[in-house]
């Protein structure tokens, strides 16, 4: 096969000539030419139309295709058939039966790992209310020991006016005496 498909006579093969118009060169029977245009008829059937020969080989490879095809697809169909049923009769049931046996398993290991993580947190829980009542307690000491100190800085405070009052007065009555003192000697 070439592969060209069916070519045209007068579309440059070298076999056929181009076409002749036929009112003019209408060949009377019984002419020499008659046995030419036989010839070059069938000469364009050998050489340009590929029909029969096409047609001939579709018809083998649809032969084959469906001989051949049609018996494997029957094969893996029937393959698939029997590996869906032995799934489905022995191995989903070991499957469900080991999911069943582990997830059991699995679930009471997380029960045990939810309890021990329940018990971690009661006692963060502890721990941390142990910590805030002994912060608590740290505020209201030193909360206390604050006021104490402000008490004892207000009396502190009250003593050193006092000192400072009675020194002023002091100052007064010395000052007072110097400058009687002053008088006297100013008067003169």
């Amino acid at each position: 096969m070439s592969g060209a498909g069916p070519a045209s006579p007068g579309r440059g093969s070298a076999a056929a000539p181009p076409p002749a118009d036929r009112r003019r060169d209408s060949p009377v029977s019984g002419s020499p030419i008659q046995p030419i245009i036989k010839d070059i008829g069938e000469v364009y059937s050998r050489l340009l139309d590929h029909r029969p020969v096409i047609q001939g080989e579709i018809r083998y490879f649809v032969k084959e295709f469906e001989e051949k095809r049609g018996l494997r697809e029957l094969r893996v169909l029937e393959n698939l058939k029997t590996t869906i049923f032995e799934t489905n009769e022995r191995v989903l049931p070991k499957c469900e039966q080991a999911m069943q046996d582990n997830l059991s398993e699995t679930f009471k290991r997380l029960q045990a790992a939810n309890a021990m993580i329940h018990r971690l947190q009661e006692r963060e829980y502890e721990v941390r209310k142990l910590q805030a009542e002994k912060v608590t307690a740290r505020e209201e000491k030193c909360i206390a020991h604050w006021e104490e100190f402000m008490k004892e800085q207000q009396n502190k405070r009250a003593e050193v006016d006092e000192e400072h009052r009675k020194a002023m007065e002091r100052l007064k009555e010395q000052y007072s005496e110097m400058e009687k003192e002053l008088a006297k000697y100013v008067s003169f």
